[in-house]
This record gives structure tokens, sequence and C-alpha cells, in this order.
């Protein structure tokens, strides 16, 4: 006969009310009867999934790393799609960011959230902790076994890119990444490189580069074009003739090192982005790249978590598609009139 929460309330000496509180990591309680009653629920083999709470509270969790709107505003929209979403159907959503030295638990207990959306990057102890709370989590813009998820097609959007770039007459580009932790960066590179496969055309590794670790965005994707360009010279090497970069920001990084340089875009060097971010549409030249619906991320995590499901952590993945967008960055070979 399988254990239910009456059999652990009484193997811990507490109330059923207080183990409900303790799997559901509610507050009201101290930190040893927590965790004495999870360890009891665990030793007895209790699924704490029977616990089904009626979702009210939803929390938007987010690295710290990515909580600096103003030089990468990509969550910023999604979470407004979030927020619009939770309103919609009424509920109370909350936004936590969280680094790796933050006490998580407790923050959790003060949030009380009846579940979580988990967006971005976060490292494996996090999520690892988070799969314990046996709450409905939702991953947006991230992918791990045992986790619903929503993400963005990333591999369709760098083929499009990549395809586009081959059909202007480039064949020399460059692929400017970051941190393959993260799913969304590892994916586009992975893209990045089947299209040359696909295209039939060598790949040449020394033109993929990733951002430095440490650096704040756009310092760090300046460094990255600043290295491509030595490193050409330095071989004696063609310069690239395009760049994709794994996002708009450091597209625009990397496009300001190259006119600094005195290199002209596209007539040198064409650029493209992904995201299609504000500052894609309005830089000089306007920014070639891969619109992603943003707030739709949002909205469609808000949906996962209230899927009904008979375990609120079954895995199901969900892909948002691309566009993609010309612009004035990366215009074809012969349209470019040299004065």
């Amino acid at each position: 006969m399988a254990t239910t929460i009456r059999d652990v309330a009484r193997a811990a000496s507490v109330s059923i009310g207080t183990v409900s509180r303790a799997l559901k990591n509610q507050p009201g309680l101290s930190e040893a009867t927590r965790v004495r009653v999870v360890e009891v629920a665990q030793r007895l083999g209790y699924d704490s999934a029977q616990l089904r709470t009626r979702i009210r509270r939803v929390m938007f969790l987010l690295h710290r790393q990515h909580n600096n709107f103003a030089v990468s505003p990509f969550f910023s929209q999604v979470l407004h799609g979030f927020e619009e979403a939770c309103r919609e159907r009424r509920l109370v959503p909350s936004v936590l960011t969280a680094g790796p030295t933050q006490d998580l638990a407790q923050q959790m207990r003060l949030h009380a959230p009846d579940a979580i959306a988990v967006a971005g990057f976060v490292e494996p102890e996090l999520l690892g902790h988070l799969q314990t709370l046996a709450r409905p989590i939702v991953l947006i813009d991230l992918c791990a076994p045992g986790f619903r998820s929503v993400n963005i097609d990333n591999a369709k959007g760098a083929s499009l890119a990549m395809a586009h770039l081959f059909a202007t007459g480039r064949r020399r580009i460059a692929f400017i990444g970051g941190s393959l932790a993260h799913h969304s960066i590892a994916q586009r590179a992975l893209g990045y490189r089947k299209a040359y496969f696909d295209a039939g055309l060598l790949f040449d590794p020394t033109l993929e580069i990733n951002a430095q670790a440490g650096l704040p965005a756009d310092l760090a994707a300046a460094d990255a074009m600043e290295r491509l360009i030595a490193d050409a010279r330095a071989r004696s090497n063609p310069l690239p003739d395009a760049v994709f970069a794994y996002n708009d920001a450091a597209a625009l990084a990397a496009m300001r090192v190259c006119l600094a340089h005195g290199l002209r875009v596209p007539e040198d060097i064409a650029f493209v982005g992904f995201d299609d971010i504000p500052a894609a549409a309005h830089s000089t030249p306007p920014l070639s790249t891969v619109a992603v619906d943003k707030e739709a991320l949002g909205r469609r995590g808000v949906e996962l978590l209230l899927e009904d499901h008979p375990n609120p952590l079954a895995q199901t993945d969900s892909l948002m598609s691309v566009e993609f967008i010309a612009r004035a960055s990366s215009r074809q070979k012969e349209d470019i009139r040299t004065p």
C-alpha cells in the first residue's frame, strides 16, 4: 500500500498540516521541522506529487547575471509577457533574482510560490534544489532532463542567419558565442557549425570565438571581436567577411569595434545578431537579426505551469518559432555601391 501523508505525519510526530507545509516549502515552520519532515517523507517513500496545490502565486526566477535589463533587455520582455499572462489568469506573480551564494531556501519561504518559472541560465545545483520542492516548475530559455521547458528554436534561427549570409556572398563567417553552459547559446553555436556542413562549405574553426567569462556582456563581445581581428592579422589571413553573434547586444558591440578599426559595415564585414532587441533596428547601420517573440515566450511559460499533468514535474518541451529580419548591416554584396 502506498505511503500516505497521514503515515508521514505519524512517523514525524507532527500534524498533517505541518507535513503539507513542509513538503510545499511554505512559511510558518522552523527549518529543523521542515528538514525532519522532508527526511521522514523520503525515508518512507512518500510521493509528494500527491500534494497538488491550486496555483495562485507564481515566481519568476532569474539569475543575477541576466537582471541588467539596460544591457540585455531580452528577459525584461519575457518577464512582461509572463506578468501579463499571470494577470489575465488572476495569478499573483513575483520576481526573484538569485545567485550561487544566495540562501535560496530562505527566499522561497518568503515568496511561498505555488509554482516556479526559471528563466535563462542557472547552476545545475540550483535546479537540483528546485526539483526537491515538489512544485510545478517550468524552464524558460533553458532545458534540463525532468523539467517542462519552453525554448526558442535556436537551431532554426542560426540556420536562417547563416543561410542569409551565404546568400549574400559571404563565406568567412565568424561566430561570437558565449558560455556553452547556456542552452540557447550552445544551440546557436551548433547551428552555426551545421550550416557550413549543410552548405557543403569548409568550416574554419579559427572563426569561432567565445566571449570571456567574467566580463560584462558588451565588453566581452568587443574583446572577442578584437581577438578575431588580431588573430587574422597575426596569421596573415583575410578578416572575416561577416559575423554572426549569439545575440544582438554582442553583435552591436562587435560592430562598434569594427567601425573603430575603420572597417565598413556591411561593405567590408556584415553583421547578424539574434533576439531583435529594440536597439537592433536603431543602430547605424540597422542590425539584421533573428526575431523572437519574447513576450510569447513568457506567456507560454505560464501556460505550461497551468497545464494539467499527473506528475507536476513531467517533462514537456515546447519550441517557439523564429523569423529572420534582414537589415542594412548584411546587405547583398552586389547591392553595395562603393563610392
